[in-house]
């Protein structure tokens, strides 16, 4: 049974939803004609914003959509909610809140299992950031930083990495001054597709959209772009 990831570095369900590509690859990594899908927006607290968008985006697909609330009527029996799903898509937020949310409800324990029964998972931002080793986070006031994630998948993540102005530098310096383990980083449209814990491919929603590879050699950081395939039509 292989695992598979999908880390989106944002921007995959627009507001004005004209732009789904991610959302439908998503969907796609499942191999199921009506895949039964998750969200869970702990990140922010179960904001209604979230799920409605997550709902108005995913019902625009062959799909059963459903969400996992954290913080009102959580389901009794979660490791059984869980396995019912062939999907489970993050929604983003404050990383930090999303992971001490989720050990209390033992919630990373049952995402593992689902993940090594082959639920597909995946997520923007927040839901990109916390598969990984480590991640660039701005859950704290302040500087960006990193922070300990669950470790699904090897090395560092930074999300946002040209949509936000101090993502890039930021990653780079923490990467460049081992702050943080060497990693990827994608832009905004831009996703990461894992496939047994190894980088299999980039695609983006956007043209332009690009994911990167950031490594140390000494005291630098060495960016490299990877290449990215482009889900639309050119």
């Amino acid at each position: 049974m292989k695992t598979q990831i999908l880390a989106i570095g944002g921007a995959a369900i627009p507001e004005d939803l004209s732009n789904l590509l991610l959302v439908k690859y998503f969907l796609s990594l499942t191999k199921k004609k009506v895949p039964r899908v998750c969200f869970i927006g702990a990140a922010h607290g179960d904001a209604d914003m979230g799920r409605l968008r997550f709902y108005a985006g995913f019902s625009q697909f062959d799909c059963k959509p459903s969400h996992l609330p954290l913080f009102a009527r959580t389901p009794r029996d979660l490791e059984s909610f869980v396995m019912e799903h062939d999907a489970i898509y993050v929604g983003g937020g404050n990383t930090r809140s999303l992971l001490a949310v989720w050990r209390e409800w033992q919630l990373d324990v049952y995402l593992r299992t689902a993940w090594q029964r082959g639920i597909v998972l995946g997520g923007a931002s927040a839901g990109s950031i916390c598969w990984f080793g480590q991640g660039v986070t701005d859950s704290i006031a302040g500087p960006l930083t990193a922070l300990d994630c669950l470790g699904f998948l090897p090395g560092s993540n930074c999300p946002h990495y040209d949509s936000e102005p101090l993502r890039k530098p930021t990653y780079r310096k923490l990467v460049a001054g081992n702050k943080i383990i060497e990693g990827v980083a994608a832009d905004d449209g831009a996703a990461l597709q894992y496939v047994d814990g190894k980088l299999l491919r980039a695609v983006a929603s956007r043209p332009r959209a690009q994911a990167y590879r950031v490594t140390r050699n000494g005291r630098r950081a060495i960016e490299k772009v990877l290449p990215t395939q482009y889900l639309g039509k050119r």
